[in-house]
Parts: structure tokens; C-alpha cells; sequence
């Protein structure tokens, strides 16, 4: 049953692009899609300033890069340098209209 749900967890994560497995092993997180869970992974990003991160995203439209995040309230350059290879930034998919 865990292995299972484990399963199932892993391919919803997989498709919504939020995470992707490096050589490493790392996860990597996209700041653009991420949850407030799985951007308070980031090394010192608790849950306030992952709560600030969707804020700032909201309002202000998707990050173009990973140093962007230095303009949430909280996180500042060490922020940014020990999370260095887990911050991936791509756009979220456009959803597509009919007319």
C-alpha cells in the first residue's frame, strides 16, 4: 500500500513538473510551480517565505531566474548560493483558449 501510494505521489510530481532527478539524486524545484511544501525544502526557506515566494509570484508574474527570488522579503544572496543547483526556473504552461 505504501509502495503504491509512493508510486502515485512520484508520477503526480513527475507531471506536474515541479520536480526533476538530477545524477545527484537532487530534487530540483520549479519556483514558478512549486507548492508552498516543496518550496520550504529549499535550504532556509521555511514555510513563511515559501508562503512569501507565492505571494510575490502571484502578484508579479513568473520568476525569469532564480536570483528574482532575492526580491521576496527573506531571501537574500546565501539563500540563493546554497540552493544553487536546486532552483529551476521554468515558465508554468499557458493554458490555451478558444475563441
Amino acid at each position: 500500500m505504501k509502495t503504491t501510494i509512493t508510486l502515485i505521489l512520484a508520477g503526480l510530481l513527475f507531471l506536474a513538473g515541479v520536480c526533476t532527478v538530477s545524477a545527484g539524486d537532487a530534487v530540483q524545484i520549479n519556483i514558478n510551480t512549486a507548492s508552498a511544501e516543496e518550496l520550504a525544502r529549499l535550504n532556509g526557506v521555511g514555510p513563511t517565505h515559501a508562503a512569501g515566494i507565492i505571494a510575490f509570484r502571484q502578484k508579479n508574474g513568473p520568476f525569469k531566474n532564480p536570483e528574482e527570488l532575492m526580491q521576496v522579503t527573506g531571501i537574500g544572496p546565501r539563500t540563493i548560493e546554497k540552493n544553487k543547483g536546486l532552483i529551476v526556473v521554468e515558465h508554468p504552461a499557458k493554458k490555451l483558449t478558444h475563441e
